[in-house]
């Protein structure tokens, strides 16, 4: 197999970090997600602004390594299907950390990522509420 060109690297790293960058929500990517149909992309979007906190206190409430991996790929899912990639990037790095170790829990892992996870939820959320404000 051979090795990618440095420069195609360094792009697809630029535009991670310009999607990071963005909107909380990828309007582009939900309306290809959506098929452009302006009422589905409602009803995801105010689907997801119900359930993201649901989702998230599950995470909160993990009491194995197990049920926080679940939590946080249900996050990672959800948030993606909206395009919500901060959140995104942050239920992936939740993923990895190991809840049950006695290092994740005295470095403060797991209160770290319930933070980053729990303030790209709430911006993703105002967002889809500043989106349908009067509408």
């Amino acid at each position: 197999m051979g090795r990618k060109p440095a420069h195609v690297d360094a792009r697809a790293g630029e535009a991670h970090r310009d999607r990071l960058a963005g909107d909380p929500i990828d309007r582009v990517h939900l309306a290809r997600f959506t098929l452009g149909n302006a009422a589905l992309e409602r009803e995801v979007l105010e689907l997801f602004a119900e359930q993201a906190p649901l989702y998230l206190e599950r995470l909160r409430n993990a009491s194995s390594g197990r049920e926080w991996r679940e939590a946080a790929h249900t996050i990672k899912g959800s948030a993606s299907a909206v395009g919500a990639w901060r959140l995104v990037r942050f239920a992936q790095m939740a993923e990895q950390v190991d809840v049950e170790s006695g290092a994740a829990l005295g470095e403060g892992h797991r209160d770290e990522a319930i933070a980053a996870i729990a303030t790209a939820t709430d911006e993703a959320c105002r967002h889809i509420a500043r989106l349908f404000r009067g509408a």
